[in-house]
């Protein structure tokens, strides 16, 4: 299951059907992704499935109706990383995202980082992401914002490129 969730993060941010994605599988999973299922997971989470889904079996044959093209990679030694973490990057026409997660079993993930920021979130919430420059005030006249709309700030994660660069914004509300 949290490897359904995991490619679904990449699917709502890609806001589109995948056209092609990688996928590569660390540490354990680099080991038993086929054998468990977890290729078949990712692929639906991808496709937009959620973790009950039926379909979810299939989705390799899905993907293929859809002609969406896929890669598999297995990296056994990445000592730094958890032992279930997958890393997706899919594109649908300009447009790529990049996700890092972790499974951490019974379904629950952590999304460690989208698009090169280091971020956290665990999906149970709604997910608010946003990459913006990185301007003083900024943070607050979202907080502000959310505010004005009832909406209670969960967690915050915040990473950017340098001062006055890139930042991301995550928000689970």
């Amino acid at each position: 299951a949290g490897v359904v969730r995991i490619g679904r993060v990449a699917h709502q941010l890609l806001n589109d059907e995948p056209e092609s994605a990688t996928i590569t599988f660390y540490n354990s999973f680099a080991r038993t992704y086929e054998g468990h299922g977890s290729d078949r997971a990712v692929l639906a989470g991808l496709l937009g499935m959620d973790t009950d889904d039926e379909r979810i079996r299939s989705a390799p044959d899905l993907a293929k109706e859809k002609n969406f093209t896929y890669k598999f990679k297995a990296v056994s030694n990445a000592s730094a990383l958890h032992p279930n973490s997958i890393r997706i990057v899919a594109t649908s026409g300009d447009q790529t995202v990049e996700v890092l997660g972790v499974s951490r079993g019974g379904g629950l993930v952590s999304i460690l980082e989208v698009d090169d920021f280091n971020c956290h979130f665990t999906t149970d919430n709604h997910t608010l992401i946003i990459t913006a420059s990185d301007k003083p005030g900024s943070i607050a006249f979202v907080a502000s914002i959310l505010a004005h709309e009832g909406c209670n700030i969960a967690t915050m994660t915040v990473d950017r490129r340098g001062k006055n660069d890139l930042a991301q914004l995550v928000l689970e509300v």
